[in-house]
Protein backbone atom coordinates (compact mmCIF):
# COMPACT_ATOMS: atom_id res chain seq x y z
CA UNK A 1 0.00 0.00 0.00
CA UNK A 2 1.53 3.44 -0.65
CA UNK A 3 -0.26 7.03 -0.11
CA UNK A 4 -0.31 9.11 -3.59
CA UNK A 5 -2.10 12.63 -4.17
CA UNK A 6 -2.86 14.99 -6.50
CA UNK A 7 -4.16 18.19 -7.42
CA UNK A 8 -7.78 18.53 -8.35
CA UNK A 9 -9.68 21.66 -9.37
CA UNK A 10 -12.59 22.75 -8.15
CA UNK A 11 -15.21 26.15 -7.47
CA UNK A 12 -11.77 27.85 -9.44
CA UNK A 13 -8.80 26.54 -6.98
CA UNK A 14 -6.99 23.77 -6.44
CA UNK A 15 -6.28 21.41 -3.71
CA UNK A 16 -4.89 18.39 -2.98
CA UNK A 17 -6.71 14.77 -2.56
CA UNK A 18 -4.77 11.98 -1.07
CA UNK A 19 -5.53 7.93 -1.65
CA UNK A 20 -3.88 5.04 -0.81
CA UNK A 21 -2.99 2.52 -3.61
CA UNK A 22 -3.07 -0.84 -3.20
CA UNK A 23 -1.52 -3.77 -5.76
CA UNK A 24 -0.28 -3.32 -8.92
CA UNK A 25 -0.14 -0.06 -11.08
CA UNK A 26 -0.29 -2.91 -14.36
CA UNK A 27 -3.23 -4.46 -12.93
CA UNK A 28 -6.13 -3.52 -15.52
CA UNK A 29 -8.60 -4.14 -12.83
CA UNK A 30 -9.20 -1.00 -10.80
CA UNK A 31 -11.32 -0.60 -7.72
CA UNK A 32 -11.87 2.87 -6.15
CA UNK A 33 -13.56 2.79 -2.79
CA UNK A 34 -14.89 5.73 -1.44
CA UNK A 35 -15.80 6.42 2.03
CA UNK A 36 -18.81 8.22 4.57
CA UNK A 37 -19.38 11.55 5.30
CA UNK A 38 -16.76 11.89 8.40
CA UNK A 39 -14.45 9.06 7.47
CA UNK A 40 -11.41 8.72 5.71
CA UNK A 41 -9.75 5.77 3.18
CA UNK A 42 -8.19 4.01 5.84
CA UNK A 43 -11.69 2.04 5.97
CA UNK A 44 -10.94 0.21 3.09
CA UNK A 45 -7.81 -1.53 4.35
CA UNK A 46 -9.32 -4.34 5.14
CA UNK A 47 -11.26 -5.02 1.93
CA UNK A 48 -8.43 -3.67 -0.04
CA UNK A 49 -6.04 -6.38 1.66
CA UNK A 50 -8.65 -8.73 0.24
CA UNK A 51 -9.01 -7.81 -2.90
CA UNK A 52 -5.63 -7.33 -4.14
CA UNK A 53 -3.62 -8.94 -6.10
CA UNK A 54 -7.13 -10.09 -7.65
CA UNK A 55 -7.46 -6.11 -8.08
CA UNK A 56 -5.80 -2.66 -7.84
CA UNK A 57 -7.83 -0.76 -5.24
CA UNK A 58 -7.73 3.03 -5.18
CA UNK A 59 -9.12 4.49 -1.71
CA UNK A 60 -9.85 8.33 -1.85
CA UNK A 61 -9.85 10.92 0.70
CA UNK A 62 -12.50 13.09 0.13
CA UNK A 63 -11.44 16.91 0.74
CA UNK A 64 -12.07 17.91 4.31
CA UNK A 65 -11.40 14.05 5.26
CA UNK A 66 -8.17 11.67 6.12
CA UNK A 67 -4.90 13.09 4.27
CA UNK A 68 -6.74 15.76 1.56
CA UNK A 69 -6.76 19.00 1.75
CA UNK A 70 -9.12 20.86 4.12
CA UNK A 71 -10.91 23.71 1.73
CA UNK A 72 -10.74 27.15 2.44
CA UNK A 73 -14.56 27.88 2.18
CA UNK A 74 -16.92 25.81 4.05
CA UNK A 75 -19.25 26.39 1.55
CA UNK A 76 -17.49 24.29 -1.53
CA UNK A 77 -17.91 21.04 0.52
CA UNK A 78 -20.65 19.88 -1.78
CA UNK A 79 -21.40 17.20 -3.79
CA UNK A 80 -20.96 19.28 -6.97
CA UNK A 81 -17.14 19.33 -5.79
CA UNK A 82 -16.71 15.46 -4.90
CA UNK A 83 -18.14 14.56 -8.38
CA UNK A 84 -15.70 16.64 -9.89
CA UNK A 85 -12.22 15.47 -7.43
CA UNK A 86 -13.84 12.32 -7.73
CA UNK A 87 -13.84 12.62 -11.57
CA UNK A 88 -10.16 13.66 -11.69
CA UNK A 89 -9.57 10.48 -9.62
CA UNK A 90 -10.98 8.65 -12.01
CA UNK A 91 -9.15 9.96 -15.09
CA UNK A 92 -6.02 8.88 -13.03
CA UNK A 93 -7.48 5.43 -12.05
CA UNK A 94 -8.72 4.22 -15.66
CA UNK A 95 -5.44 4.80 -17.49
CA UNK A 96 -4.89 1.72 -19.04
CA UNK A 97 -1.71 -0.12 -17.79
CA UNK A 98 1.07 -0.54 -19.99
CA UNK A 99 1.79 -4.09 -20.69
CA UNK A 100 5.68 -5.45 -20.17
CA UNK A 101 6.02 -6.21 -24.06
CA UNK A 102 4.22 -2.88 -25.08
CA UNK A 103 0.89 -2.06 -25.75
CA UNK A 104 -2.06 -1.05 -23.39
CA UNK A 105 -4.85 -3.50 -21.66
CA UNK A 106 -8.23 -2.08 -21.19
CA UNK A 107 -9.05 -0.88 -17.59
CA UNK A 108 -12.11 -2.22 -15.87
CA UNK A 109 -13.00 0.78 -13.25
CA UNK A 110 -15.46 -0.53 -10.28
CA UNK A 111 -16.63 1.50 -7.44
CA UNK A 112 -17.32 0.50 -3.99
CA UNK A 113 -19.22 3.33 -2.03
CA UNK A 114 -20.55 3.77 2.00
CA UNK A 115 -22.81 6.16 2.05
CA UNK A 116 -21.42 9.76 0.95
CA UNK A 117 -19.14 7.87 -1.23
CA UNK A 118 -22.39 5.94 -2.67
CA UNK A 119 -23.91 8.37 -3.69
CA UNK A 120 -21.12 10.00 -5.13
CA UNK A 121 -20.64 6.55 -7.12
CA UNK A 122 -24.59 6.16 -7.86
CA UNK A 123 -23.63 10.05 -9.31
CA UNK A 124 -20.77 9.46 -11.77
CA UNK A 125 -22.08 6.09 -12.33
CA UNK A 126 -25.02 7.58 -14.26
CA UNK A 127 -24.01 10.22 -16.24
CA UNK A 128 -23.19 9.15 -19.93
CA UNK A 129 -20.11 8.01 -21.10
CA UNK A 130 -19.38 7.00 -17.45
CA UNK A 131 -16.28 4.50 -16.96
CA UNK A 132 -17.48 2.63 -14.25
CA UNK A 133 -18.61 -0.83 -14.85
CA UNK A 134 -19.81 -2.42 -11.71
CA UNK A 135 -21.46 0.02 -8.64
CA UNK A 136 -21.45 -1.17 -5.08
CA UNK A 137 -23.18 1.19 -2.64
CA UNK A 138 -22.71 0.13 1.14
CA UNK A 139 -25.84 1.01 3.03
CA UNK A 140 -27.06 4.01 1.10
CA UNK A 141 -29.36 4.43 -1.98
CA UNK A 142 -31.53 7.13 -3.77
CA UNK A 143 -33.73 8.23 -0.86
CA UNK A 144 -32.07 9.37 2.20
CA UNK A 145 -34.80 10.50 5.33
CA UNK A 146 -34.01 14.07 6.66
CA UNK A 147 -33.99 12.32 10.48
CA UNK A 148 -31.11 9.78 9.27
CA UNK A 149 -29.08 12.87 7.66
CA UNK A 150 -29.76 15.30 10.62
CA UNK A 151 -28.25 12.77 12.98
CA UNK A 152 -25.61 11.86 10.82
CA UNK A 153 -24.35 15.32 10.62
CA UNK A 154 -24.84 15.31 14.39
CA UNK A 155 -21.60 13.39 15.02
CA UNK A 156 -19.68 16.00 13.27
CA UNK A 157 -17.78 17.65 16.32
CA UNK A 158 -15.82 21.04 16.49
CA UNK A 159 -12.78 21.38 18.16
CA UNK A 160 -13.04 17.53 20.21
CA UNK A 161 -9.99 16.48 22.03
CA UNK A 162 -8.40 12.90 23.28
CA UNK A 163 -5.55 12.81 25.60
CA UNK A 164 -4.48 9.37 24.51
CA UNK A 165 -5.59 6.51 21.85
CA UNK A 166 -7.36 4.57 24.25
CA UNK A 167 -10.26 7.76 24.68
CA UNK A 168 -10.11 7.67 21.10
CA UNK A 169 -11.28 3.92 20.86
CA UNK A 170 -13.68 4.26 23.42
CA UNK A 171 -15.02 7.34 21.77
CA UNK A 172 -15.00 5.46 18.05
CA UNK A 173 -17.08 2.48 19.83
CA UNK A 174 -19.99 4.68 21.06
CA UNK A 175 -20.60 6.95 17.86
CA UNK A 176 -19.44 3.71 15.21
CA UNK A 177 -21.45 1.07 17.40
CA UNK A 178 -23.60 0.88 14.74
CA UNK A 179 -21.17 -1.02 12.48
CA UNK A 180 -21.84 -3.84 14.09
CA UNK A 181 -19.76 -6.48 15.90
CA UNK A 182 -15.90 -5.57 15.72
CA UNK A 183 -13.12 -7.15 16.97
CA UNK A 184 -10.66 -4.97 18.96
CA UNK A 185 -8.20 -4.51 16.50
CA UNK A 186 -10.70 -3.67 14.11
CA UNK A 187 -11.85 -0.75 16.81
CA UNK A 188 -8.27 0.27 17.52
CA UNK A 189 -7.53 0.23 13.28
CA UNK A 190 -10.14 2.86 13.48
CA UNK A 191 -9.35 5.02 16.12
CA UNK A 192 -5.49 5.04 15.25
CA UNK A 193 -6.19 6.21 12.11
CA UNK A 194 -9.35 8.60 12.72
CA UNK A 195 -7.29 10.74 14.52
CA UNK A 196 -4.04 12.73 14.08
CA UNK A 197 -1.85 14.35 16.61
CA UNK A 198 -2.81 17.96 17.49
CA UNK A 199 -0.77 21.04 17.53
CA UNK A 200 -1.21 21.59 21.06
CA UNK A 201 -0.88 18.29 22.56
CA UNK A 202 -3.12 14.73 22.46
CA UNK A 203 -5.37 13.83 19.38
CA UNK A 204 -8.13 15.27 17.35
CA UNK A 205 -10.60 14.39 14.37
CA UNK A 206 -8.96 13.95 11.26
CA UNK A 207 -11.46 15.58 9.62
CA UNK A 208 -12.76 19.42 8.96
CA UNK A 209 -15.64 19.99 11.19
CA UNK A 210 -16.88 22.27 8.82
CA UNK A 211 -17.72 19.28 6.53
CA UNK A 212 -21.08 19.38 7.54
CA UNK A 213 -21.88 22.49 6.05
CA UNK A 214 -22.14 21.49 2.62
CA UNK A 215 -24.61 18.72 3.48
CA UNK A 216 -27.41 20.25 1.90
CA UNK A 217 -25.71 22.20 -1.05
CA UNK A 218 -27.71 20.87 -4.77
CA UNK A 219 -25.05 18.65 -7.18
CA UNK A 220 -25.92 20.66 -10.04
CA UNK A 221 -29.04 21.74 -12.58
CA UNK A 222 -29.42 17.70 -13.64
CA UNK A 223 -28.33 16.16 -10.13
CA UNK A 224 -30.90 18.35 -7.53
CA UNK A 225 -30.57 16.56 -4.12
CA UNK A 226 -34.27 17.20 -3.89
CA UNK A 227 -36.05 20.56 -4.01
CA UNK A 228 -37.56 19.94 -0.38
CA UNK A 229 -34.29 19.55 1.48
CA UNK A 230 -37.18 19.00 4.46
CA UNK A 231 -37.87 15.48 2.68
CA UNK A 232 -34.01 14.67 2.89
CA UNK A 233 -31.98 13.23 -0.09
CA UNK A 234 -33.94 12.43 -3.41
CA UNK A 235 -31.83 10.92 -6.30
CA UNK A 236 -34.88 8.70 -7.62
CA UNK A 237 -33.76 9.57 -11.08
CA UNK A 238 -30.17 9.22 -10.62
CA UNK A 239 -30.73 5.56 -9.77
CA UNK A 240 -33.40 5.01 -13.33
CA UNK A 241 -30.43 6.09 -15.46
CA UNK A 242 -28.38 3.69 -14.24
CA UNK A 243 -27.68 0.38 -16.65
CA UNK A 244 -24.87 -1.21 -14.89
CA UNK A 245 -24.80 -4.02 -12.53
CA UNK A 246 -25.00 -2.55 -8.82
CA UNK A 247 -24.93 -4.42 -5.84
CA UNK A 248 -26.46 -2.92 -2.54
CA UNK A 249 -25.46 -3.70 0.94
CA UNK A 250 -27.39 -2.82 3.85
CA UNK A 251 -27.36 -3.02 7.55
CA UNK A 252 -30.19 -4.65 8.52
CA UNK A 253 -30.91 -2.13 11.82
CA UNK A 254 -29.99 1.06 9.64
CA UNK A 255 -32.46 4.09 9.45
CA UNK A 256 -30.13 5.99 6.41
CA UNK A 257 -31.74 2.69 3.90
CA UNK A 258 -34.64 1.39 4.91
CA UNK A 259 -36.29 -1.30 3.68
CA UNK A 260 -38.90 0.46 1.71
CA UNK A 261 -36.22 2.70 -0.10
CA UNK A 262 -34.59 -1.27 -1.10
CA UNK A 263 -38.07 -2.43 -2.03
CA UNK A 264 -38.50 0.28 -4.63
CA UNK A 265 -35.03 -0.12 -5.67
CA UNK A 266 -35.38 -3.19 -6.84
CA UNK A 267 -39.05 -2.34 -8.48
CA UNK A 268 -37.56 0.27 -10.62
CA UNK A 269 -34.08 -1.87 -11.35
CA UNK A 270 -35.20 -5.52 -10.90
CA UNK A 271 -31.70 -6.89 -11.72
CA UNK A 272 -30.00 -5.17 -9.00
CA UNK A 273 -28.43 -7.35 -5.88
CA UNK A 274 -29.15 -6.66 -2.28
CA UNK A 275 -27.10 -7.94 0.60
CA UNK A 276 -28.11 -7.81 3.95
CA UNK A 277 -26.30 -7.72 7.28
CA UNK A 278 -27.82 -8.52 11.04
CA UNK A 279 -27.22 -7.09 13.94
CA UNK A 280 -25.76 -3.74 11.60
CA UNK A 281 -27.00 -0.83 11.81
CA UNK A 282 -25.43 2.34 9.40
CA UNK A 283 -23.07 1.07 8.00
CA UNK A 284 -21.57 -2.15 7.33
CA UNK A 285 -17.31 -1.46 8.22
CA UNK A 286 -16.43 -4.07 5.37
CA UNK A 287 -14.25 -5.78 7.61
CA UNK A 288 -15.99 -8.85 8.30
CA UNK A 289 -15.07 -11.81 6.22
CA UNK A 290 -18.56 -12.19 5.24
CA UNK A 291 -19.21 -8.70 3.93
CA UNK A 292 -15.35 -8.61 2.26
CA UNK A 293 -16.64 -11.78 0.66
CA UNK A 294 -20.17 -10.56 -0.86
CA UNK A 295 -18.24 -7.83 -2.12
CA UNK A 296 -15.72 -9.60 -3.56
CA UNK A 297 -17.44 -12.08 -5.50
CA UNK A 298 -18.98 -9.48 -7.03
CA UNK A 299 -16.82 -7.45 -8.31
CA UNK A 300 -14.97 -10.44 -9.33
CA UNK A 301 -17.46 -12.14 -11.44
CA UNK A 302 -17.00 -12.04 -15.50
Amino acid sequence: MQQESFRALANASFHRIAYTDWGSASNPHVVVCVHGLARNSRDFDFLAAALTPRCRVICMDVAGRGESEWLGDRSYYTFATYQSDAAAMLARASAPPRRLFGGRAETKLDWVGTSMGGLIGMLLAARPGSPIRRLVLNDVGPLIPWSALLRLKGYITRGKRFENLDEVEAYFRDVCASFGPLTDAQWQHLAHHGVRPAADGGYELRYDPKIGEGLHGHVDPEFPLGPDLLRGIDLWSVWSRLEIPTLVLRGAESDVLRPTTVHEMKERKPDVEVAEFPGVGHAPALMSRDQIRVVKEFLLRD
